[in-house]
């Protein structure tokens, strides 16, 4: 029976039931709901207690003497407002059986508007023909749900009565069920022959708010409007289990977005007062940062204004699949849910089994004429050194890029610290602590250290004399030896007096902070900035002053003194050790002060005395010395970021439009990977609260997140395939770390995402209860760190034309490429996590013999071999990690992935019965939570397939018939 006609049937028996209470007076067991209450009957009482109950028919009489009905039962309540009937629930179709058993239940969740006075109506049809909804009223019966609630042995048995009041159409007989007791004996007396009829079943259905202890709830602040179905099949020994989907809208889906919004607009207004606090340049320079900066202006209008159309949405916590190419919802993910599959077994543990599924992260609103971000990147990489000569720039090259993007945030979080260290120093010191001054001193010092190395780089030296060759005026030096009339202009003039006042100097550098000299060789550029950059002159040389070519790596301008960064940056361990040796001196009398016994040479005694006065305080003491070296600091810092700065105009203006454009689709595309992989570490995080194992996975090596893609390499599923590749790389840049929430409020628990693009940091807030039963290291705020995976196999027709007569390297790069860095994660947690500590599960497979398997069969040339999905989905959860699912839209082919993992898991895992496997799997499919995903997203209860396109699909993959067609997704 296909899912769209069961739920159209159920349409058409509701306007059959209305025209049968217009030809059947409400008798006195058909009483409306009393006055005072509200909703299908909900009364201004206490709620209803969780209500759920089973059906099944007897003795049902069909339309044709011989012939035995296909029979359905429609359920649903009175409501009082609108005086009819509000259709609640449909069972299955139990084809050709005269005594049906229903295992498709029925239920009234607590938030349900329901009351002991709600009237349910049950109406049981014969289905004639499932593909036209073709069907005839059998016969109908109606009770309270008090009568259910008073009735001896939880049971009634209603009469059902023709449309016009006769009796004799067979008897319907309402079973009170309790979720979780679905134990041996309770289902035992099921014959064999009925369960052949109708294996797999849905059980329940609930569109409800609640989050109860019974359904292993998720937390309400995040997750949202969960749906429920509950199923019933039958195990390998005969007995039942009961298996529980929920699915869940994540609000992440809007707000991890509006913050990052906010953070790319902050981030790119730093960089416009970066650039132009760079001060006077040359008319060429000064030009160009014009330009970037406008860029940037242009960018910052579009991130606010879409900014301020999301914060006008409310409504539903996700973006349907319908809406992934509208503006203004282009970085919100495509249709983002949890899944969340829960069993329960005779005599075995419940278990549960979490999955995310979202729509492809990609660009759809741009489009993909011209691919997607893997290539456009590439392609835009090998253009830059031509448009580096065309706008007379230096080609910086990725990975310098890179570089001055980490130096300027390891100086930025760095020199706070450093700052903040210095004043804790003086602090102590005042409270005469020696202990105290070691501790904090050994921290400022670690961090200096830290602070001084990220600057020796030869990157920052050759940025810095760059933007001295960039200032107004500027000549070199063989200039001033070849053109007469041009002198050279001191590069003294743009120095601080600070800067000035170390000229003279000789650096007194310790052998750990000694500069290292790079390898970098280039000849000079000759530049002169007393001209405007249209006209600017020829470079020349000093010894046949022929014209140069331009540079493809960074100058070294000689005629600018080398060392003097080496000097600025060296002045800071030269503070430093003041600091210490002052520190060391206090510390020389700390005996003295506590009165201690050891004895004291009059030689040591004297040297102290006169270093320093021992009645002073300590504080005024070290306060010239510390404020001398934040003032170092603060030095470094400021050139480092001009010369960064001036890195970045660069490259901002070697890519010029383009590079901008790529930078926007990028933002776009990690907006939508990071709020997917925000909501599935909630989810495994709150899953794993209390395992101890899964706590210390966590904080020791974190978590592998894997992404499996059904995505085609043909047509523009390749352009979002190249888009999803790059955004689930740049995951790499994010970090989680969990926070105390100053209380239980939901406003105070939602996740905060800080930082920049070149590294962001996840705040996830618990209740203090539950933060406290965290390990120490994670209560520290050690960072948590996820190590993304992506694995792709398409299915679809498309993919069938591309590996017949097109090119799959793509695919098969990303899952060469990805298998080595889901090994690389399985040998790091091997070597610091016993592997003791990993879930148990009932497959004995070893995980290193499953990593082999996945190897060959990700070198392998077989079309179609969604056994790399298999494979990479199984190693996922056995290494604690947390799975997504995707394709275009996370709607169709989603569906199809989803519910055969989840029969996998209960064949695997719990013993579903060999014969159950495809009817289980028709039964998800049909009736359970990615047929509601499906009308959620397009109003529509058909999977949007058509026949042609199913015969490429493999045939595990299919859709029962009739639950697809013709839809607009």
């Amino acid at each position: 029976m296909e899912d769209g006609g069961i739920h159209h049937l159920g349409r058409e028996c509701k306007l059959d039931m209305l025209k049968d209470e217009e030809a059947e007076p409400l008798t006195r067991g058909d009483r409306l709901p009393a006055r005072g209450q509200s909703g299908a009957g909900a009364p201004l009482h206490p709620k209803l207690p969780h209500v759920e109950f089973s059906l099944e028919c007897m003795d049902l009489i069909g339309c044709g003497r011989d012939r035995k009905p296909n029979a359905l039962v429609q359920v649903a309540v009175i409501d009082p407002r609108e005086q009819n009937l509000v259709a609640h629930a449909c069972t299955e179709i139990v084809e050709a059986c005269r005594d049906p058993l229903f295992l498709t239940g029925v239920t009234f969740p607590p938030e349900y508007p329901a009351s002991p006075e709600t009237l349910v109506k049950l109406t049981v049809y014969d289905v004639r023909d499932k593909a036209h909804d073709d069907s005839s009223f059998l016969g109908s019966a109606t009770f309270s749900v008090s009568d259910l609630l008073r009735s001896k042995d939880d049971q009634l048995t209603l009469n059902l009565r023709s449309s016009d009041g006769v009796a004799g159409m067979g008897t319907v007989v309402v079973s009170r069920v309790t979720m979780g007791e679905t134990e041996e004996g309770a289902m035992e007396h099921i014959t064999a022959d009925v369960q052949q009829a109708q294996k797999c079943t849905l059980d329940r259905e609930s569109h409800a708010t609640t989050n109860d202890k019974d359904n292993s709830p998720l937390p309400g602040t995040v997750f949202k409007n969960p749906v429920f179905k509950v199923y019933r099949f039958q195990t390998v020994d005969g007995l039942w289990m009961m298996v529980r989907e929920q699915m869940d809208e994540c609000t992440l889906s809007f707000s991890i977005p509006r913050q990052l919004l906010n953070l790319y607009i902050q981030e790119d207004i730093r960089r416009v007062e970066d650039l132009m606090d760079l001060g006077e340049l040359s008319p060429h320079w000064d030009n160009l940062r014009k330009e970037v900066t406008s860029r940037y202006g242009q960018v910052i209008g579009a991130y606010q204004e879409t900014l301020a159309e999301l914060d006008k949405i409310t409504g539903p916590s996700f973006k349907p699949s319908c809406s992934k190419a509208q503006r203004y919802l282009e970085f919100i993910p495509i249709n983002l849910h949890t899944q969340r599959m829960r069993v329960t077994c005779p005599r075995k543990n419940d278990a549960f089994y979490d999955v995310v599924t979202v729509g492809a992260p990609a660009a759809h609103f741009q489009g993909f004429k011209g691919g997607g971000l893997q290539r456009l990147l590439s392609r835009h990489e090998a253009e830059k050194k031509s448009f580096s000569t065309a706008y007379q720039c230096i080609y910086y090259s990725p990975e310098h890029t890179a570089k001055a993007h980490e130096v300027l945030n390891n100086v930025g979080l760095l020199q706070p610290l450093i700052s903040g260290l210095a004043d804790q120093l003086l602090q102590v010191a005042q409270q005469r602590s020696a202990p105290g001054l070691r501790e904090v001193l050994k921290t400022l010092a670690d961090k200096t250290e830290l602070f001084v190395h990220a600057l020796k780089d030869e990157l920052v030296k050759s940025a810095l004399l760059a933007l001295h060759a960039a200032r107004l005026g500027y000549v070199t030096k063989s200039q001033t030896q070849t053109l007469p009339g041009h002198t050279l202009h001191n590069h003294l003039d743009h120095q601080s007096p600070s800067e000035r006042g170390l000229q003279g100097q000789s650096p007194t550098q310790n052998p750990g902070h000694s500069p290292g000299h790079g390898a970098m060789d280039s000849t000079p550029a000759v530049v002169c900035n007393n001209v405007d950059g249209g006209s600017q002159m020829p470079p020349v040389r000093d010894d046949d002053l022929a014209p140069l070519k331009c540079q493809d790596s960074i100058p070294c301008h000689k005629e600018y003194d080398e060392e003097e960064w080496d000097r600025v940056w060296a002045n800071v361990a030269k503070s430093l050790n003041c600091v210490i040796a002052m520190v060391d001196k206090l510390q020389e009398q700390e005996p003295i002060n506590n009165n201690q016994e050891q004895p004291i040479s009059e030689h040591a005694l004297a040297d102290v005395i006169i270093s320093h006065n021992p009645t002073a305080d300590w504080r005024e003491q070290l306060r010239p010395l510390v404020e001398r070296l934040k003032e170092c600091v603060e030095e470094v810092v400021e050139r480092a970021r001009k010369a960064m700065t001036f890195v970045l105009l660069q490259e901002a203006a070697c890519s010029i439009p383009q590079g901008l454009f790529l930078k926007q689709r990028r933002d776009v595309v990690f907006s939508q990977a990071l709020a997917a992989l925000a909501c599935g570490f909630v989810m495994r995080l709150y899953a794993g609260m209390e395992d101890e194992s899964f706590l210390r996975q966590l904080h020791v090596v974190g978590l592998v997140a894997q992404f499996e893609s059904l995505l085609s390499t043909y047509s523009e599923e390749i352009g979002m395939l190249e888009d999803m590749e790059v955004g689930i790389s740049d995951l790499h840049r994010v970090a989680f770390k969990i926070t105390q929430a100053k209380t239980d409020d939901p406003g105070n628990l939602q996740p905060l995402v800080i930082g920049s693009r070149d590294h962001y940091t996840v705040e996830v807030p618990l209740p203090p209860v539950a933060f406290q039963t965290l390990p120490e290291e994670i209560k520290e705020g050690k960072p948590l760190q996820v190590y993304p995976v992506l694995f792709n196999v398409g299915i679809n027709e498309q993919q069938t034309i591309a590996e017949r007569f097109g090119d799959i390297s793509l695919q098969e790069r990303i899952n060469q490429k990805n298998f080595e860095l889901l090994e690389g994660y399985y040998k790091s947690l091997r070597d610091k996590v016993p592997l003791e500590c990993l879930p148990c599960f009932q497959t004995q497979t070893d995980l290193k013999e499953l990593l082999e398997t996945l190897g060959q069969n990700v070198v392998t040339k077989k079309r179609k071999n969604v056994e790399i999905l298999w494979l990479a989905g199984t190693i996922c959860r056995r290494l604690n990690g947390i799975r997504f699912t995707s394709c275009k839209s996370a709607k169709d082919r989603t569906s199809m992935s989803v519910t055969l993992e989840q029969c996998a898991l209960l064949r695997d895992e719990h013993q579903l019965n060999k014969d159950y496997f495809i009817r289980a799997l028709d039964c998800m499919r049909r009736e359970g939570c990615r047929i509601e995903n499906v009308q959620k997203n397009i109003k529509c209860r058909k999977y949007a397939f058509n026949m042609l396109q199913l015969m490429a699909f493999p045939k595990i993959y299919r859709p029962p018939d009739g639950s697809y067609g013709k839809a607009d997704s």
